[in-house]
Protein backbone atom coordinates (compact mmCIF):
# COMPACT_ATOMS: atom_id res chain seq x y z
CA UNK A 1 0.00 0.00 0.00
CA UNK A 2 0.90 3.47 -0.84
CA UNK A 3 -0.49 6.46 0.33
CA UNK A 4 -0.91 10.45 -0.82
CA UNK A 5 -1.54 13.13 1.12
CA UNK A 6 -3.63 16.47 -0.03
CA UNK A 7 -3.47 19.62 1.36
CA UNK A 8 -6.33 22.17 0.77
CA UNK A 9 -6.33 25.77 1.21
CA UNK A 10 -6.02 28.73 -1.31
CA UNK A 11 -3.80 29.82 2.31
CA UNK A 12 -1.70 26.89 1.56
CA UNK A 13 -0.91 27.76 -1.80
CA UNK A 14 -0.04 31.11 -1.24
CA UNK A 15 2.39 31.07 1.17
CA UNK A 16 0.10 32.61 4.07
CA UNK A 17 0.08 29.31 5.97
CA UNK A 18 2.59 26.51 6.12
CA UNK A 19 1.25 23.37 5.71
CA UNK A 20 1.81 21.47 8.97
CA UNK A 21 -0.51 18.50 8.04
CA UNK A 22 1.10 16.45 5.75
CA UNK A 23 4.45 16.51 7.15
CA UNK A 24 2.68 15.64 10.59
CA UNK A 25 0.75 12.64 9.09
CA UNK A 26 3.54 11.17 6.75
CA UNK A 27 5.41 10.36 9.78
CA UNK A 28 2.40 9.11 11.55
CA UNK A 29 1.59 6.54 8.34
CA UNK A 30 5.14 5.69 8.26
CA UNK A 31 5.47 4.56 11.78
CA UNK A 32 2.50 1.78 10.65
CA UNK A 33 4.41 0.80 7.31
CA UNK A 34 2.80 2.64 4.90
CA UNK A 35 5.13 5.09 2.66
CA UNK A 36 3.70 7.99 1.27
CA UNK A 37 4.90 8.48 -2.42
CA UNK A 38 3.12 12.24 -2.75
CA UNK A 39 2.18 15.18 -1.16
CA UNK A 40 -0.20 17.04 -3.18
CA UNK A 41 -1.50 21.16 -1.90
CA UNK A 42 -4.42 22.44 -3.56
CA UNK A 43 -6.36 25.64 -3.73
CA UNK A 44 -9.98 26.06 -2.57
CA UNK A 45 -11.31 25.56 -6.67
CA UNK A 46 -13.98 22.80 -7.45
CA UNK A 47 -12.44 21.37 -10.71
CA UNK A 48 -8.75 21.55 -9.35
CA UNK A 49 -9.61 19.63 -6.58
CA UNK A 50 -11.93 16.80 -8.38
CA UNK A 51 -8.86 16.18 -10.72
CA UNK A 52 -7.05 15.62 -8.44
CA UNK A 53 -8.79 13.46 -6.05
CA UNK A 54 -9.31 11.23 -9.36
CA UNK A 55 -5.36 11.39 -10.33
CA UNK A 56 -5.00 10.56 -6.33
CA UNK A 57 -7.30 7.19 -6.83
CA UNK A 58 -4.94 6.13 -9.62
CA UNK A 59 -1.84 6.23 -8.13
CA UNK A 60 -2.30 5.45 -4.26
CA UNK A 61 -3.73 2.91 -2.75
CA UNK A 62 -4.66 5.42 0.44
CA UNK A 63 -5.75 9.45 0.34
CA UNK A 64 -5.47 12.08 3.38
CA UNK A 65 -7.24 14.88 2.92
CA UNK A 66 -7.30 18.10 5.45
CA UNK A 67 -9.18 21.21 4.78
CA UNK A 68 -12.23 22.63 2.78
CA UNK A 69 -14.84 20.57 5.35
CA UNK A 70 -15.97 24.07 6.83
CA UNK A 71 -18.92 25.51 6.39
CA UNK A 72 -18.06 28.61 3.85
CA UNK A 73 -18.30 28.76 0.18
CA UNK A 74 -14.76 28.13 -0.40
CA UNK A 75 -14.84 24.54 1.58
CA UNK A 76 -15.37 22.09 -1.12
CA UNK A 77 -13.78 19.44 -0.24
CA UNK A 78 -17.25 17.09 0.30
CA UNK A 79 -18.84 17.91 -3.20
CA UNK A 80 -15.56 17.64 -4.84
CA UNK A 81 -15.86 14.12 -3.54
CA UNK A 82 -19.16 13.52 -4.35
CA UNK A 83 -19.04 14.76 -8.25
CA UNK A 84 -15.58 12.45 -8.55
CA UNK A 85 -17.83 10.04 -7.66
CA UNK A 86 -21.02 10.97 -9.65
CA UNK A 87 -23.21 10.65 -6.14
CA UNK A 88 -25.22 13.45 -4.71
CA UNK A 89 -24.72 14.84 -1.18
CA UNK A 90 -26.97 13.19 1.06
CA UNK A 91 -27.82 14.43 4.65
CA UNK A 92 -27.14 13.23 7.45
CA UNK A 93 -29.24 13.84 10.72
CA UNK A 94 -26.97 12.57 13.69
CA UNK A 95 -24.20 14.41 12.63
CA UNK A 96 -26.52 17.39 12.29
CA UNK A 97 -28.03 16.56 15.44
CA UNK A 98 -24.40 16.97 16.68
CA UNK A 99 -23.32 20.33 14.97
CA UNK A 100 -26.54 22.04 17.04
CA UNK A 101 -25.62 20.54 19.91
CA UNK A 102 -21.83 22.03 19.54
CA UNK A 103 -23.82 25.21 19.08
CA UNK A 104 -26.17 24.64 21.66
CA UNK A 105 -23.10 23.80 24.44
CA UNK A 106 -21.53 26.90 23.43
CA UNK A 107 -24.88 29.17 23.86
CA UNK A 108 -24.82 30.46 20.12
CA UNK A 109 -27.64 29.82 17.40
CA UNK A 110 -26.44 27.76 14.55
CA UNK A 111 -26.58 29.66 11.29
CA UNK A 112 -28.22 27.78 8.71
CA UNK A 113 -24.71 27.27 6.40
CA UNK A 114 -23.23 25.04 8.70
CA UNK A 115 -26.20 22.64 8.14
CA UNK A 116 -23.88 21.76 4.64
CA UNK A 117 -20.65 20.14 7.13
CA UNK A 118 -23.44 17.14 8.04
CA UNK A 119 -24.23 16.32 4.37
CA UNK A 120 -21.45 13.41 2.45
CA UNK A 121 -21.00 11.72 -0.64
CA UNK A 122 -23.84 8.90 -0.68
CA UNK A 123 -22.05 5.99 -0.10
CA UNK A 124 -19.41 7.74 2.98
CA UNK A 125 -19.43 7.07 6.19
CA UNK A 126 -19.11 10.18 8.31
CA UNK A 127 -16.16 10.88 11.31
CA UNK A 128 -17.69 12.28 14.20
CA UNK A 129 -15.57 15.51 15.16
CA UNK A 130 -15.45 16.01 19.11
CA UNK A 131 -13.57 18.89 18.61
CA UNK A 132 -15.06 20.91 16.01
CA UNK A 133 -18.06 21.38 13.93
CA UNK A 134 -16.75 19.88 10.83
CA UNK A 135 -17.27 15.42 10.50
CA UNK A 136 -14.70 14.04 8.38
CA UNK A 137 -15.61 11.78 6.46
CA UNK A 138 -14.69 7.84 5.28
CA UNK A 139 -15.24 6.09 1.72
CA UNK A 140 -13.79 3.52 -0.79
CA UNK A 141 -13.89 4.35 -4.49
CA UNK A 142 -13.86 1.03 -6.65
CA UNK A 143 -11.20 0.59 -8.95
CA UNK A 144 -11.22 -2.12 -11.95
CA UNK A 145 -8.93 -5.26 -11.11
CA UNK A 146 -7.56 -4.08 -8.22
CA UNK A 147 -8.63 -3.32 -4.55
CA UNK A 148 -10.27 0.15 -3.85
CA UNK A 149 -8.72 3.25 -2.83
CA UNK A 150 -8.98 4.31 0.62
CA UNK A 151 -9.93 7.58 1.46
CA UNK A 152 -10.45 9.75 4.74
CA UNK A 153 -10.64 13.57 4.75
CA UNK A 154 -10.51 15.62 8.00
CA UNK A 155 -10.47 18.87 9.05
CA UNK A 156 -7.71 21.27 8.07
CA UNK A 157 -7.29 22.50 11.79
CA UNK A 158 -4.44 20.35 13.43
CA UNK A 159 -6.00 20.26 16.64
CA UNK A 160 -9.47 18.60 15.00
CA UNK A 161 -7.60 16.90 12.97
CA UNK A 162 -4.93 15.04 14.74
CA UNK A 163 -7.22 13.03 17.32
CA UNK A 164 -9.61 12.61 14.11
CA UNK A 165 -7.06 11.08 12.20
CA UNK A 166 -5.52 8.81 15.75
CA UNK A 167 -9.07 8.02 17.39
CA UNK A 168 -11.25 7.31 14.08
CA UNK A 169 -8.85 7.22 11.03
CA UNK A 170 -6.14 5.03 12.18
CA UNK A 171 -7.71 1.93 13.67
CA UNK A 172 -9.06 1.50 9.99
CA UNK A 173 -5.49 1.08 9.03
CA UNK A 174 -4.90 -1.57 11.09
CA UNK A 175 -3.24 -4.32 8.93
CA UNK A 176 -3.30 -2.33 6.13
CA UNK A 177 0.83 -1.78 5.74
CA UNK A 178 2.99 -3.93 5.09
CA UNK A 179 4.19 -6.54 6.98
CA UNK A 180 7.24 -4.10 7.63
CA UNK A 181 7.57 -1.07 10.22
CA UNK A 182 9.45 2.54 9.44
CA UNK A 183 11.37 4.47 12.01
CA UNK A 184 12.83 7.57 12.00
CA UNK A 185 15.89 9.07 13.60
CA UNK A 186 17.89 12.50 13.19
CA UNK A 187 21.20 13.49 14.20
CA UNK A 188 22.49 16.91 14.27
CA UNK A 189 26.19 18.48 13.81
CA UNK A 190 27.57 21.82 13.68
CA UNK A 191 30.83 23.05 12.98
CA UNK A 192 31.44 21.99 8.74
CA UNK A 193 29.88 22.31 5.78
CA UNK A 194 27.34 20.02 3.73
CA UNK A 195 29.87 18.53 1.40
CA UNK A 196 32.36 17.92 4.12
CA UNK A 197 30.01 16.00 5.84
CA UNK A 198 29.42 13.90 3.39
CA UNK A 199 33.14 13.16 2.58
CA UNK A 200 33.80 12.42 5.86
CA UNK A 201 30.55 10.09 5.96
CA UNK A 202 31.84 8.51 2.66
CA UNK A 203 29.20 5.66 2.16
CA UNK A 204 26.74 6.09 4.79
CA UNK A 205 24.89 8.60 2.27
CA UNK A 206 24.80 6.13 -0.63
CA UNK A 207 21.97 5.94 -2.03
CA UNK A 208 20.12 2.50 -1.68
CA UNK A 209 21.80 1.93 1.70
CA UNK A 210 20.35 0.08 4.13
CA UNK A 211 18.79 2.02 6.66
CA UNK A 212 18.67 5.43 4.32
CA UNK A 213 20.67 8.60 5.63
CA UNK A 214 19.90 11.78 4.06
CA UNK A 215 21.04 15.23 4.88
CA UNK A 216 19.09 18.50 5.01
CA UNK A 217 20.87 21.81 6.48
CA UNK A 218 19.45 24.60 8.27
CA UNK A 219 21.01 27.36 9.78
CA UNK A 220 23.81 26.06 9.47
CA UNK A 221 23.14 23.02 11.41
CA UNK A 222 23.85 20.00 9.59
CA UNK A 223 21.13 17.12 10.12
CA UNK A 224 21.22 13.37 9.29
CA UNK A 225 17.75 11.90 8.53
CA UNK A 226 17.63 7.88 9.30
CA UNK A 227 14.82 6.08 7.74
CA UNK A 228 14.67 2.10 8.83
CA UNK A 229 12.68 -0.17 7.76
CA UNK A 230 12.42 -4.14 8.68
CA UNK A 231 9.75 -6.44 9.87
CA UNK A 232 9.93 -5.54 13.63
CA UNK A 233 10.25 -2.51 15.47
CA UNK A 234 13.60 -4.09 17.47
CA UNK A 235 15.11 -4.79 13.99
CA UNK A 236 14.41 -0.77 12.70
CA UNK A 237 15.77 0.27 15.98
CA UNK A 238 19.31 -1.69 15.78
CA UNK A 239 19.78 -0.63 12.00
CA UNK A 240 19.19 2.88 13.71
CA UNK A 241 21.59 2.12 16.39
CA UNK A 242 24.35 0.57 14.17
CA UNK A 243 24.17 3.61 11.82
CA UNK A 244 23.99 5.90 14.62
CA UNK A 245 27.63 4.69 15.78
CA UNK A 246 29.44 4.96 12.48
CA UNK A 247 28.06 8.17 12.16
CA UNK A 248 29.53 9.07 15.62
CA UNK A 249 32.52 7.40 14.57
CA UNK A 250 33.23 8.86 11.59
CA UNK A 251 31.92 12.86 12.66
CA UNK A 252 33.09 12.88 16.26
CA UNK A 253 32.75 16.34 18.16
CA UNK A 254 30.55 18.20 14.99
CA UNK A 255 27.72 15.56 16.33
CA UNK A 256 26.17 17.63 19.23
CA UNK A 257 22.53 16.13 19.82
CA UNK A 258 19.45 14.03 18.28
CA UNK A 259 15.78 14.50 17.68
CA UNK A 260 14.34 18.20 18.92
CA UNK A 261 18.38 19.25 20.29
CA UNK A 262 19.46 22.41 19.67
CA UNK A 263 23.05 23.26 20.67
CA UNK A 264 22.00 25.45 23.75
CA UNK A 265 19.69 22.44 24.93
CA UNK A 266 23.28 20.31 25.24
CA UNK A 267 24.93 23.26 26.84
CA UNK A 268 22.47 23.81 29.29
CA UNK A 269 22.34 19.95 30.08
CA UNK A 270 26.28 20.10 29.89
CA UNK A 271 25.92 23.09 33.17
CA UNK A 272 23.61 21.85 35.18
CA UNK A 273 25.21 18.13 35.39
CA UNK A 274 28.31 20.21 36.40
CA UNK A 275 26.45 22.70 38.50
CA UNK A 276 27.84 25.41 36.99
CA UNK A 277 26.81 28.55 35.16
CA UNK A 278 27.17 30.79 32.47
CA UNK A 279 26.90 34.72 31.43
CA UNK A 280 26.50 36.43 28.22
CA UNK A 281 27.72 39.46 26.57
CA UNK A 282 26.83 40.23 22.70
CA UNK A 283 26.66 43.00 20.15
CA UNK A 284 27.13 41.42 17.45
CA UNK A 285 24.44 39.01 17.74
CA UNK A 286 21.41 41.08 18.73
CA UNK A 287 20.34 39.37 21.24
CA UNK A 288 19.87 36.11 20.28
CA UNK A 289 22.63 34.29 22.26
CA UNK A 290 20.35 35.69 25.32
CA UNK A 291 17.31 34.21 23.68
CA UNK A 292 18.27 30.90 22.86
CA UNK A 293 19.34 30.23 26.57
CA UNK A 294 16.70 32.01 28.09
CA UNK A 295 13.78 29.88 26.12
CA UNK A 296 15.78 26.01 26.83
CA UNK A 297 14.42 24.09 29.07
CA UNK A 298 16.73 23.96 32.60
CA UNK A 299 18.50 27.66 32.14
CA UNK A 300 16.84 29.29 34.89
CA UNK A 301 18.78 26.98 36.95
CA UNK A 302 22.64 27.59 35.29
CA UNK A 303 22.09 31.56 32.78
CA UNK A 304 22.87 34.08 35.01
CA UNK A 305 21.95 37.05 32.26
CA UNK A 306 23.64 39.01 29.42
CA UNK A 307 24.17 42.04 27.95
CA UNK A 308 23.02 43.03 24.76
CA UNK A 309 24.38 46.43 23.23
CA UNK A 310 26.16 47.85 20.59
CA UNK A 311 27.54 50.81 21.19
CA UNK A 312 31.42 49.62 22.30
CA UNK A 313 30.56 52.99 25.25
CA UNK A 314 27.59 51.80 26.88
CA UNK A 315 28.92 47.66 27.49
CA UNK A 316 32.01 49.32 28.23
CA UNK A 317 30.27 51.42 31.24
CA UNK A 318 28.27 48.29 31.97
CA UNK A 319 31.66 46.43 32.31
CA UNK A 320 33.80 48.84 34.01
CA UNK A 321 36.12 48.43 30.87
CA UNK A 322 37.89 51.20 28.34
CA UNK A 323 35.24 51.37 25.48
CA UNK A 324 37.97 51.67 23.10
CA UNK A 325 40.20 48.32 24.31
CA UNK A 326 36.36 46.76 23.80
CA UNK A 327 36.90 47.71 20.06
CA UNK A 328 40.85 47.30 19.55
CA UNK A 329 41.61 44.79 22.29
CA UNK A 330 44.20 41.84 21.02
CA UNK A 331 42.90 39.08 21.78
CA UNK A 332 39.58 40.70 20.58
CA UNK A 333 36.93 40.51 23.00
CA UNK A 334 38.71 38.54 25.95
CA UNK A 335 38.81 41.95 28.18
CA UNK A 336 34.84 41.56 27.45
CA UNK A 337 34.51 37.83 28.17
CA UNK A 338 36.83 37.81 31.38
CA UNK A 339 34.87 41.03 32.93
CA UNK A 340 31.18 40.03 31.57
CA UNK A 341 31.96 36.39 33.99
CA UNK A 342 33.55 38.68 36.59
CA UNK A 343 29.84 41.42 36.39
CA UNK A 344 27.96 37.94 36.65
CA UNK A 345 29.94 35.79 39.11
CA UNK A 346 29.37 33.07 36.72
CA UNK A 347 31.42 30.18 36.19
CA UNK A 348 31.85 30.92 32.13
CA UNK A 349 31.12 34.02 29.87
CA UNK A 350 30.24 34.00 26.15
CA UNK A 351 30.86 37.14 24.26
CA UNK A 352 30.32 38.09 20.67
CA UNK A 353 32.32 41.24 19.15
CA UNK A 354 31.98 42.14 15.94
CA UNK A 355 35.92 42.90 14.54
CA UNK A 356 34.57 44.54 11.46
CA UNK A 357 30.78 45.34 9.95
CA UNK A 358 29.37 45.47 6.50
CA UNK A 359 30.16 49.51 6.57
CA UNK A 360 34.12 49.10 7.75
CA UNK A 361 34.92 46.63 4.97
CA UNK A 362 37.94 47.84 2.84
CA UNK A 363 36.26 46.58 -0.22
CA UNK A 364 33.14 44.89 -1.36
CA UNK A 365 34.21 41.68 -1.08
CA UNK A 366 35.40 41.75 2.27
CA UNK A 367 33.62 39.50 4.62
CA UNK A 368 32.62 40.41 7.46
CA UNK A 369 34.44 39.18 11.13
CA UNK A 370 33.58 38.05 14.09
CA UNK A 371 35.26 36.77 17.76
CA UNK A 372 33.77 34.40 19.61
CA UNK A 373 35.33 35.04 23.48
CA UNK A 374 34.94 32.15 25.92
CA UNK A 375 36.24 33.18 29.33
CA UNK A 376 36.69 30.51 32.48
CA UNK A 377 38.76 30.73 35.92
CA UNK A 378 41.82 29.43 34.35
CA UNK A 379 41.57 31.95 30.98
CA UNK A 380 40.23 32.77 27.58
CA UNK A 381 39.78 31.47 24.37
CA UNK A 382 39.33 33.84 21.38
CA UNK A 383 38.38 31.95 18.38
CA UNK A 384 37.58 34.81 14.83
CA UNK A 385 34.50 33.70 12.83
CA UNK A 386 34.72 34.46 8.80
CA UNK A 387 31.35 35.27 8.08
CA UNK A 388 30.92 34.96 4.41
CA UNK A 389 28.20 33.38 2.83
CA UNK A 390 24.52 33.64 3.41
CA UNK A 391 24.41 36.74 5.49
CA UNK A 392 20.56 35.58 6.05
CA UNK A 393 22.23 32.70 8.61
CA UNK A 394 25.23 34.84 9.79
CA UNK A 395 23.89 35.44 13.14
CA UNK A 396 22.65 32.00 13.73
CA UNK A 397 25.65 30.81 12.90
CA UNK A 398 27.53 33.30 15.37
CA UNK A 399 25.47 32.14 17.65
CA UNK A 400 25.16 29.02 17.46
CA UNK A 401 29.48 28.78 17.46
CA UNK A 402 29.60 30.46 20.80
CA UNK A 403 27.49 27.48 22.47
CA UNK A 404 29.46 25.51 20.58
CA UNK A 405 32.54 26.54 21.65
CA UNK A 406 31.60 26.16 25.21
CA UNK A 407 30.01 22.75 24.25
CA UNK A 408 33.62 21.15 22.82
CA UNK A 409 35.34 22.94 26.20
CA UNK A 410 32.88 21.31 28.54
CA UNK A 411 33.41 17.98 27.11
CA UNK A 412 37.10 18.58 26.83
CA UNK A 413 37.55 19.00 22.78
CA UNK A 414 38.58 22.26 22.99
CA UNK A 415 40.39 24.75 25.31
Amino acid sequence: MRAEIIAIGTELTTGAKLDTNSQWLSVELSAIGIPVHFHTTLADDLDANIAAFRIASERADLVLISGGLGPTLDDLTREALARMLGVELVLHEPSLAEIKAMFTRRNRDMPERNVIQAMFPSGAIPIQNRRGTAPGLWLEVNRANRPACLFAAMPGVPSEMKPMFREDVLPKLAGAGTSRVIRNARIHCFGLGESAAEELLGDVTARGRDPEVGITVHEATITLRIVSEAPSVEEAQGKIAATREVIQQRLGEYVFGEEEDEIEHVVIRQLLQRGQTLATCEDATAGQLASRLTHAAGSVGCYRGGLVAVPEESLGAMLGIDSTAIGGSVPHGAERAGATRNRFHADYSLAVTPRSRPGDRETDTDAPIAHIALAWAGGVDVREVNLAGDPTIATARLTKGALNLLRLYLRGDSA
